[in-house]
C-alpha cells in the first residue's frame, strides 16, 4: 500500500468500517470485461474468516458468472467528504474503504440460507430476527464471499 499511514490493520476497526458501509461492490470477470455490481450485504467475522453474504435471483448475468468463475474482487466505501483546498492540487477527501479478493459460493442448505439472510437483514435494516418461508428459501439465490485478501484504508 503506497500510503501506509492510512492503512488500517486493527481487525476490530476493519470490522467497524465494513459494518458502516451501505453496499458491497462485487467485480466479476466476463470474457474480456469486468462486470461490477453493487449489492446489499450481510457480514460476519468468525474463526479468522471474513464472510460476506448476498442474495439475488437464480438466473441472470451475476448468477452465470458465479458459476463460471468464483474468483471475484470486492470494494466497500463510506464516510466520503470532500476537503477543499486553496488550489486544485490541495483538494483531498476523507474516506474509509476496503478492497479485496475472494471466492463466491452458492448456499444451498436451508439453515445456511437463513443465517445469511438474517445477517443481510441485520446489516440493512438493523434487525436480525426474521421469519422466512420454505418457499422463499427455495426460490432465492443466496451466496457468500469468503475474503482471501483484504486491505483497509482510512483518511
Amino acid at each position: 500500500m503506497r500510503r501506509s499511514e492510512r492503512e488500517v490493520t486493527d481487525s476490530g476497526r476493519i470490522d467497524e468500517i465494513i459494518m458502516s458501509c451501505p453496499c458491497c461492490r462485487l467485480g466479476f470477470y466476463d470474457e474480456g470485461e469486468v462486470y461490477i455490481v453493487p449489492l446489499n450485504f450481510g457480514y460476519v467475522h468468525k474463526e479468522g474468516k471474513r464472510i460476506f453474504y448476498f442474495h439475488g435471483a437464480n438466473e441472470g448475468r451475476k448468477f452465470r458468472l458465479m458459476e463460471k468463475n468464483p474468483s471475484v474482487g470486492f470494494e466497500l466505501d463510506t464516510h466520503y467528504a470532500l476537503l477543499e483546498g486553496d488550489t486544485a492540487c490541495r483538494y483531498s477527501a476523507r474516506y474509509q474503504s476496503v478492497i479485496g479478493t475472494g471466492k463466491v459460493s452458492l448456499l444451498t442448505g436451508t439453515e445456511e440460507k437463513k443465517t445469511a439472510l438474517q445477517a443481510i437483514m441485520l446489516h440493512s435494516a438493523g434487525k436480525g430476527e426474521w421469519d422466512f418461508s420454505v418457499q422463499m428459501l427455495q426460490n432465492v439465490c443466496v451466496f457468500q464471499l469468503e475474503a482471501e485478501k483484504l486491505s483497509c484504508k482510512e483518511h
